[in-house]
């Protein structure tokens, strides 16, 4: 009993006998906290020596609002400590920049039951699982300054920019060289040639063959190499240039006398030579070979051939009838009947209508391709070579400018600087055909039927 007596005493707060000094126990038990409380105090850093109120458990609405409770204090104490540091500087070099840069959040130290904190982490699980979290945006607060040394840098890039643009834009030495040397020469405002159609006149015309002109053409040139004529004067013992020039002297005035046509003139030309090449012939021969080769010529070319007996009497009977002919056969013969081949007329034609001039060009052009034809330096040259240079020739004669031009160039196939060496030739026997002891083509153009063409001076300047 007296024990019990005695700790009844104690828990009043009396006096125990025996002089023990007993605590305050009412004071003690109204620190004491409260039952529910035990073990489930919460530790939160930046917080100290507050304690939640112990009115209720730690639930799970409870500990959010803790959390987000915390969470703020934290962000706006960093965020005073970042505004009292200052302004950043900007790592490429665009100025230095205030800004406030938010902070890695603390990690949050919570101590929470064994029970309270299993439903947490199954609440954590559901929401990682539900929701997303977005990344957190970086806000940079620019000051008026730091604006205005931004946009001198913009404007820096910009300026050099352009810079590179126009250097990539500026003339190198070598176009810069070019220009001046057009300039110089006059063609750097020469408008581009157009090309002319020099048969639209004639598509009405059956006989202009417009639709085949071009492939007729182009079939000429390549045979004219088949038939070219090589060197034969050497070959030949009895015979040479100037006894050549004769011969043709006289057969132009044997053609003209007879008013044949100038297919059969050219063609006449073409025999004799290809038939020297092949055949040697004495002295007293070449002029039977000279009327021969007009007999076949006019028997391919005209309607009406001259009769053998007229060219008999037009060699002044130095031949018979029988001899003529059977020249006539051996030429065949030697030549083996191959009469089609593209002389030199067959290229003028064409080529004096791709010069689009006038009648004087054309009687220039005749009258040059003649002089050449007599001169057996032309031999070394092509037909459609000498066609060319005698059309360029005598545009030069007459200065028709320009010399030469691109339609002249598409038809011919030959350009200016091609022609020039032919060109000079022809222009060389030009100037001597007034002295030229052989006259009969410098009369044949001096009359006013051919516009007297053979007086006009010769391009010098060639």
């Amino acid at each position: 009993m007296a024990s019990r007596h005695l700790v009844q005493q104690e828990n009043r707060g009396e006096a125990v006998p025996g002089g023990i000094k007993q605590k305050n126990i009412a004071a003690e038990r109204k620190d004491r906290p409260a039952l529910s409380n035990i073990g489930n105090r919460v530790t939160i850093p930046g917080v100290e020596g507050k304690q939640p109120k112990a009115s209720r458990p730690v639930t799970r609405s409870s500990r959010s609002q803790l959390l987000a409770n915390a969470q703020a204090a934290a962000a706006a104490e960093n965020k005073k400590n970042a505004m009292a540091n200052g302004a950043l500087p900007n790592q490429k070099g665009m100025g230095r920049k205030k800004a406030t840069v938010k902070p890695k959040k603390p990690e949050e130290i919570i101590e929470i039951s064994p029970d309270t904190k299993e439903i947490v982490e199954k609440d954590e699980a559901r929401k990682k699982a539900t929701v997303k979290p977005k990344k957190p945006e970086e806000i940079i607060e620019i000051s008026p300054d730091t604006e205005g040394s931004v946009k001198k840098d913009e404007l820096m890039k910009h300026e050099k920019a352009g810079e590179r643009s126009v250097k990539k834009k500026a003339p190198t030495l070598t176009s810069t060289l070019t220009a001046r040397s057009k300039a110089a020469c006059g063609l750097s405002n020469k408008p581009k040639e157009q090309i002319v159609d020099i048969d639209a006149a004639d598509m009405n015309n059956d006989l202009a063959a417009v639709e085949y002109v071009e492939e007729i053409y182009q079939f000429y040139k390549s045979a004219e190499n088949e038939s070219q004529v090589n060197d034969y004067i050497d070959s030949q013992p009895e015979i040479n240039e100037r006894m050549r020039a004769i011969l043709i002297d006289w057969l132009i005035q044997v053609h003209q006398k007879f008013e044949l046509s100038p297919e059969t003139l050219y063609l006449t030309i073409n025999i004799v030579d290809r038939y020297l090449a092949t055949k040697t012939a004495l002295r007293r021969e070449l002029q039977l070979v000279g009327i021969s080769s007009m007999l076949i010529a006019s028997k391919y070319e005209e309607i009406w051939a001259p009769e053998v007996n007229d060219l008999v009497c037009i060699s002044d009977r130095a031949y018979s009838n029988k001899q003529v002919l059977g020249m006539e056969k051996r030429i065949l013969g030697e030549l083996e009947w191959t009469l089609t081949v593209p002389t030199l007329y067959v290229f003028l034609v064409r080529f004096i209508k791709a010069s689009l001039t006038d009648s004087d060009v054309e009687n220039t052009v005749y009258f040059l391709a003649e002089l050449g034809m007599m001169n057996y330096a032309t031999l070394i040259y092509c037909p459609s070579m000498i066609a060319a240079s005698a059309v360029y020739a005598a545009r030069c004669t007459l200065n028709k400018a320009p010399f030469w031009n691109e339609t002249l160039k598409l038809h011919t196939g030959f350009s200016e600087l091609q022609l020039m060496d032919c060109a000079k030739l022809l222009v060389s026997f030009h100037s001597v055909a007034a002295d030229h002891s052989l006259k009969t083509i410098y009369k044949k153009y001096s009359s006013s039927e051919r516009g007297a063409v053979a007086f006009l001076p010769p391009a010098k300047f060639l």
